[in-house]
């Protein structure tokens, strides 16, 4: 138990370094002091600080989406899926990851264990999105011509971009959210089609698709 206690304050450690001072600031010394054990534990439970800090990317996301996960299991339509959005990036506003998760994404590139990390802990959020969506799209015109994996790759890389370019521009920011709210009430309107209507949709959609292959 002692041993599980100090990796997770390891764990805690390293992922509050990297918020406050940045990977490139990141050591076993700060980490040890915000974990506030003895450094030589991280070599001890972890190996090395890479180790320690690609195990945090993946543990802080486990735990992220652990605590959203019955409002993604409560998503019903893609209004809802739309405030879930707005829900998500209002607790993610102020507390630096956002940030840190662009570091992450720059250094990936040359760092094969970052790279590993991130894209782990990016797949968690995609898989609870394709959940969402494996349970929506049937009820909607859209059923069979929209691929939910992509679909829901395509959500969370355009969450992270816009986290990401709020920093840059907070109004450009703001629109987007409030257009893809817009975009989800639409959504709604279209699961109140009924059957017929939503046949001849679906018809039209399919001869769409086929068009363009």
């Amino acid at each position: 138990m002692a041993s599980d206690d100090t990796r997770t304050k390891l764990l805690d450690g390293a992922l509050d370094t990297v918020v406050r001072n940045g990977i490139a600031k990141t050591s076993a010394r700060s980490i040890a002091a915000a974990a506030g054990v003895n450094q030589g534990l991280i070599f001890y439970h972890f190996g090395s600080v890479d180790e320690l800090l690609a195990a945090a990317c993946r543990y802080g996301a486990e735990q992220s989406v652990l605590r959203y996960r019955d409002r993604f299991a409560a998503v019903r339509s893609f209004d809802d899926l739309a405030r879930l959005g707005r829900e998500l990036h209002e607790a993610e506003r102020g507390s630096g990851h956002p940030a840190t998760l662009g570091q992450l994404l720059t250094a990936a590139p040359s760092r094969e264990w970052l790279a590993e990390a991130t894209t782990a802990g990016l797949r968690l959020w995609t898989r609870e999105l394709e959940a969402v969506l494996a349970r929506l799209l049937p009820r909607t015109p859209l059923e069979g011509l929209v691929d939910a994996r992509g679909l829901a790759t395509a959500l969370a890389a355009g969450f992270v971009g816009l986290e990401l370019y709020e920093g840059a521009d907070r109004e450009g920011a703001e629109r987007a959210f409030t257009s893809l709210e817009e975009l989800g009430r639409l959504a709604a309107v279209l699961d109140d089609l009924g059957p017929v209507t939503r046949t001849a949709v679906r018809a039209r959609l399919r001869a769409a698709a086929r068009d363009r292959a």
